[in-house]
């Protein structure tokens, strides 16, 4: 890994800090429309001016998992690209553009959301239809994170060219695995929206293939997953080692994980479709097992970060068993965020072998379980992370320090985001055993006895909601702070360099057209039967596809 750091230029953080702006506002609204989720969820609440509950819950789960999550993580992959392989003028210029049409893209999209035109849910599932202009608005959302993509393929290409035979700087070759497998898997969602959503909202098909229209979600669905978690892993393998005064652990073993990532996020869409007909059980049986695969990459990421806690505690003369646990640096808010989201993703690790099993996802496949389960995951490990992201990047961008006064508020806003979740993502988990449905207000539930036992973990929900909102605040507010108001000075950007004793990192894991092309070769062996008996078996007149079969 390069030792070099390259100095962001103001342009430059302007750009960065446009990202963060999206974010820390999506955060802020979409918190809010889960607090009154919650609150109509209890049964002691109704929403005042006729507001619908599936609106306020579309606008949760849009604005929070796709825009919040996009924004954070295309600003910040770019400030990793800035600082270790750079962005010429042109570059920047084309970045902008990036910004400019996911932002207008995701306007597009809230505005018919919040008119009551789009309440389709985060999934926008088939058949529910929205306004032309959501499915519009998220085309070009889609097509800006292309822009930014590309611009991330062309920073790497010309740093290469300048330093033939050099190995990339490792936070560039993970920020190019992740873009490279979210334009792979949002080639899936562009397909959908451009060739099914967008006639049949337009009133050119007068129906849509439904099976078809879920399958290539969820081909996008589960990779969305792994874009969000990605950005988390980069902090844990070469910022975290950083900010305790440590190294990386293997430059190798960190790439090979991420090129694992790669190749088994993507054709493994069928889990998420168990419970859905249409799809031979051989080919859900097969992407299972792909899933699993997942485990390996998660396990040497695990493997290398606690090998790096443990290697600097010993380097710091800490000799006992765990003495190098104790003295990590826990009053440190940029270290402590992201640990407890590393701690999370065990019990979130083990919801996703029950969601992914054949018989135990028939249990909890459409109950609030699987709503749990999102929020231990994206909303405590990949969120939790970006807040310690935030703490060090704001102020490194906007000039000013993290001081003692805003570490102790971000220790307090971790432990209540921590309570919060565990609370709310707990009542959800149990409530789902228990066959609380998901999707679902209070308003719809028939009456009876069981109703009386979920309604309980309802009002854990709400309490955990209200905990989170004001984490989200204080979250908000410490923004703001690192934004204007701390004071100017020089915050660190935190790169690990690598153990000086450790293995070379063999060159074939910088072939892309290998591991590009293995990705490939899975996936269409994961997809392409699957996908033509879909179209073999819809039923007629489901467009645009009649000329492929025959009809």
């Amino acid at each position: 890994m390069t030792k070099v750091q390259l100095p962001l230029s103001k342009k430059e953080s302007r750009l960065y800090m446009a990202f963060m702006w999206v974010t820390y506002i999506s955060l802020f609204v979409g918190g809010l429309m889960g607090l009154l989720q919650t609150f109509v969820r209890s049964g002691k609440f109704k929403l005042p001016f006729n507001i619908d509950y599936y609106t306020i819950l579309t606008v949760h789960g849009v604005i929070l998992g796709l825009v919040l999550t996009t924004f954070f993580i295309i600003g910040f992959q770019f400030s990793l690209m800035g600082k270790t392989v750079g962005i010429s003028d042109k570059q920047l210029k084309v970045a902008w553009l990036s910004f400019w049409v996911m932002l207008i893209g995701t306007i597009m999209a809230a505005i018919t959301i919040l008119v009551g035109e789009a309440s389709v849910l985060y999934t926008f599932y088939a058949p529910l239809r929205a306004h032309p202009a959501f499915y519009f608005g998220l085309a070009l959302v889609i097509i800006g994170s292309w822009i930014a993509a590309f611009v991330n393929f062309r920073q790497l290409y010309v740093w290469k060219k300048a330093h033939k035979g050099e190995k990339s700087p490792l936070p560039a070759f993970m920020v190019i695995i992740n873009m490279l497998m979210w334009f792979i898997a949002t080639i899936g969602v562009a397909t959908s929206v451009l060739v099914l959503f967008i006639p049949w909202s337009l009133g050119y098909a007068e129906t849509i293939n439904v099976l078809l229209s879920r399958t290539l979600f969820w081909y996008f669905g589960h990779p969305l997953v792994y874009f969000w978690l990605l950005p988390a892993y980069m902090a844990w393998y070469v910022v975290i080692p950083k900010i305790i005064g440590g190294k990386l652990f293997s430059d190798a073993l960190a790439r090979m994980a991420f090129i694992l990532l790669l190749m088994f996020s993507i054709p493994v869409g069928f889990h998420h479709q168990l419970t859905e007909p249409g799809i031979d059980p051989t080919w859900k049986f097969i992407q299972v097992v792909l899933t699993f695969m997942v485990v390996i990459p998660s396990l040497m990421t695990a493997f290398s970060i606690f090998a790096s806690f443990e290697t600097t505690g010993r380097r710091k003369g800490y000799k006992s068993l765990f003495g190098w646990f104790k003295k990590l640096p826990w009053k440190d808010v940029r270290f402590l965020a992201p640990f407890i989201g590393m701690a999370a993703f065990i019990p979130g690790g083990v919801g996703g072998i029950v969601n992914a099993s054949h018989q135990m996802n028939a249990l909890v496949h459409n109950t609030i379980w699987i709503t749990g389960h999102f929020h231990l995951t994206a909303a405590t490990t990949v969120v939790l992370t970006f807040f310690g992201i935030t703490y060090w990047l704001v102020p490194h961008l906007t000039g000013r320090r993290l001081t003692p006064r805003l570490n102790r508020l971000g220790i307090i806003q971790t432990f209540i985001w921590t309570i919060g979740m565990t609370i709310m993502s707990g009542a959800m988990h149990i409530q789902g055993l228990l066959g609380g449905p998901r999707r679902s207000s209070f308003s719809e539930y028939a009456g009876g006895e069981q109703v009386a036992t979920w309604i309980n973990y309802q009002i854990a929900q709400a309490v955990g909601g209200t905990i989170l909102f004001i984490g989200i605040l204080l979250m908000v507010y410490i923004f703001i702070q690192l934004t204007f108001f701390a004071p100017r000075g020089v915050q660190e950007y935190p790169i690990a360099v690598e153990e000086d004793d450790a293995e070379p990192t063999p060159k074939i894991l910088e072939n892309w057209y290998l591991w590009v092309g293995i990705t490939i070769a899975l996936i269409l062996f994961a997809y392409t039967i699957p996908v033509i008996d879909i179209l073999k078996h819809s039923p007629p007149g489901s467009p645009p596809f009649d000329w492929l079969i025959g009809r």
